[in-house]
């Protein structure tokens, strides 16, 4: 499967996907928004090639994702995955590639969408949080869900704390969520995704 994976930052789930070695994808693009996200230099070092285009070019969201659109179309993109790619995709975007774009988002949907969630959580004072892989859809983190793992938290935990054990979680989540849909493993079935095998 031809991927694009979408970075913002630093790129840290972008090099556990890369140091995974999935033998049912190929990366063909790393896409950046930035032009000094540090994600860049990870894909140059593995020979990735690279896009990037600053959204603050554009005066609308929609004439962004235009442009990332007819930028992608060469690469001929199977599977888009969102690695800390911090913009919220318009549905012009979201229908270009339906069905086809992932996220990790860290906490266990549907509890505590949106930015700040370890905050969040511990402002709440939940005792678990942690890590969901989901398929994207019009919606803030409300595309059915792929994969979710559990994370504890201690009295002791701050963010900080919290985050660094959070980030862990989704090195290693991402990988076999990725595995599993371009390996043709799953299917979504209304709000479920449901596993063939």
């Amino acid at each position: 499967m031809r991927v694009a994976i979408f970075a913002s930052g630093s790129g840290t789930n972008l090099q556990a996907i890369i140091d995974s070695g999935i033998k049912t994808i190929d990366i063909v693009v790393v896409f950046s928004n930035k032009a000094d996200a540090y994600a860049i230099e990870r894909a140059k070092k593995h020979n990735i090639p690279v896009e990037v285009i600053d959204h603050k070019s554009f005066q609308d969201r929609e004439d962004f994702d235009k442009a990332v659109i007819d930028r992608l179309e060469p690469y001929k993109i199977d599977l888009i995955v969102l690695a800390g790619y911090m913009r919220i995709l318009s549905p012009i975007f979201i229908q270009a590639y339906k069905n086809k774009i992932i996220n990790i988002h860290p906490a266990l949907l549907p509890s505590f969408p949106g930015v700040n969630s370890g905050r969040q959580a511990l402002e709440y004072g939940v005792k678990y949080t942690g890590v969901t892989v989901h398929f994207v859809d019009e919606g803030v983190d409300t595309g059915p869900i792929i994969l979710q793992e559990v994370v504890k938290i201690e009295d002791s935990d701050n963010e900080e704390s919290l985050l660094e054990k959070i980030h862990n979680i989704e090195h290693e989540i991402y990988p076999k969520a990725i595995e599993l849909v371009s390996s043709g493993e799953v299917e979504i079935v209304g709000r479920r995704v449901l596993n063939k095998s």
